[in-house]
């Protein structure tokens, strides 16, 4: 049987989003484990001593912060070689740039006046000779990994110029048996908490710009709906429930409106709805397919794919709408558009040689790189909130793996579960 182009790309991009639900399984309740497959062109040698006090807490902290600094790809860790300091410790400076090291941090745990743990730590730098400062967060005993990630990030700041992202979460979707979890983890995949699971699929899963809920599009009532999650309280509201589908929800930068995909009047088209709902304001007016917006980190523009000009490719319109540019060109099957939290770079998911693959544009120069493996089958490209690593959901020998690349191609990191699949990434906001 032939397909017109447009029947292809609707085919195609249904059978996309439904795929992951159809191949893969999870037990619900695993961690997802990171193994990084790569690393900065040049890493940064650091010493993270093991935390005064030599408590079981103490070294959980000391043990969150080196994985998460390794887990970058842009810092060597020197062995501490079970060596023990607190932030007040005296440095052998000498003894550490001899053993190859740059910086090294140091810090304690104790407990605070209120009785509530207290972390605290030092950075220094060895080859100045000098502190760098340093700082102590208040944490209760189950939020030990959480101060460990603070203390990661600050590091990560110090030395790189960059904010660091192991505070943040991530959102993904699994499936066991006959039941779809919408998962919410630390960024290093620990700490799983379910936040919403039914027999029906659950998909596109968007963080608010403030971390406090998640969009997402459930199947519950047999037609997609969207529906906007409170984290804190597992409170939803419905988003949209209009006649046809209701989809690939996208939040403004602002939290006030949201971008969404309906097919009440036909064709898959964008629309714009308040958060404090309203009726609906179509932005898109064309005979084709317009799906998966995002916006611009600045609000003004949303990109998004669209079949109107024969084949799947990516637009750009103001916010409010109106009259749309062609972005890609090359090839003929370029999805899924995510611009990067620093308005330079956009994600998105091109056909190459029947792969389909992650692909960077620098948006001012409109250059292209390739930068997933040749061997995967990627989709739902989401980007950290510091804009320097992308993570994706691939296919790789008929397993479902999330896994993770900086915009440079040179990190990997392949994040996995220990039974099966994982689809549908979000990576949240920085924390509040």
């Amino acid at each position: 049987m032939l397909f017109s182009a447009t029947a292809m790309f609707r085919f195609l991009f249904c059978f996309a989003r439904l795929l992951p639900f159809l191949l893969f399984s999870l037990a619900a309740h695993g961690q997802l484990t990171v193994v990084v497959t790569g690393a900065g062109a040049q890493q940064i040698p650091i010493v993270i001593a093991d935390f005064g006090g030599g408590s079981a807490e103490a070294r959980t902290i000391s043990t969150v912060v080196r994985e998460d600094l390794a887990r970058s790809g842009l810092f060597r860790l020197i062995p501490a070689d079970g060596f023990a300091m607190d932030e007040n410790s005296a440095v052998d400076y000498d003894l550490w740039k001899n053993r190859g090291a740059d910086a090294l941090a140091a810090g304690s745990l104790a407990v605070g006046a209120n009785g509530r743990l207290e972390a605290r730590f030092r950075l220094y730098d060895i080859n100045q000779k000098i502190s760098l400062g340093g700082t102590a967060y208040l944490a209760e005993t189950s939020q030990l990994r959480a101060a460990g990630h603070r203390i990661a990030d600050a590091i990560y700041e110090k030395l790189t110029g960059e904010r660091g992202i192991f505070s943040t979460r991530i959102a993904y979707v699994i499936k066991s048996g006959d039941r779809y979890s919408l998962q919410i983890a630390d960024s290093d995949g620990q700490n799983a908490q379910t936040a919403l699971v039914s027999r029906e699929p659950i998909i596109s899963p968007a963080w608010s710009p403030d971390g406090s809920r998640i969009a997402y599009v459930s199947f519950e009532n047999k037609k997609p709906i969207v529906f906007v999650h409170s984290l804190a309280t597992g409170q939803r509201q419905v988003v949209a429930n209009f006649k046809g589908s209701n989809s690939a929800p996208a939040w403004s930068p602002d939290g006030r409106r949201m971008a969404i995909v309906l097919t009440r009047d036909g064709n898959s088209q964008i629309y714009s709805i308040g958060m404090e709902g309203g009726a609906p304001q179509r932005l898109t007016t064309s005979a084709g397919i317009d799906t998966e917006p995002r916006f611009s980190a600045d609000g003004a523009f949303i990109y998004f794919t669209s079949d109107r000009g024969g084949s799947p490719q990516i637009y750009r319109m103001a916010a409010s709408g109106g009259a749309a540019e062609r972005i890609t060109f090359e090839g003929n099957y370029n999805v899924s558009p995510r611009p990067s939290p620093d308005g330079r770079n956009l994600a998105f998911i091109t056909r190459r040689d029947g792969q389909f693959q992650l692909a960077v544009m620098d948006i001012a120069s409109r250059q292209i790189q390739i930068i997933s493996d040749a061997y995967g089958r990627d989709e739902s490209p989401s980007f950290a909130p510091n804009g320097r690593m992308i993570m994706l959901a691939t296919e790789v020998g008929g397993r479902g793996v999330l896994s993770a690349v900086s915009v440079d191609g040179r990190i990997r990191q392949r994040i996995s579960g220990a039974a099966g699949g994982v689809r549908e990434p979000a990576w949240g906001p920085f924390p509040r």
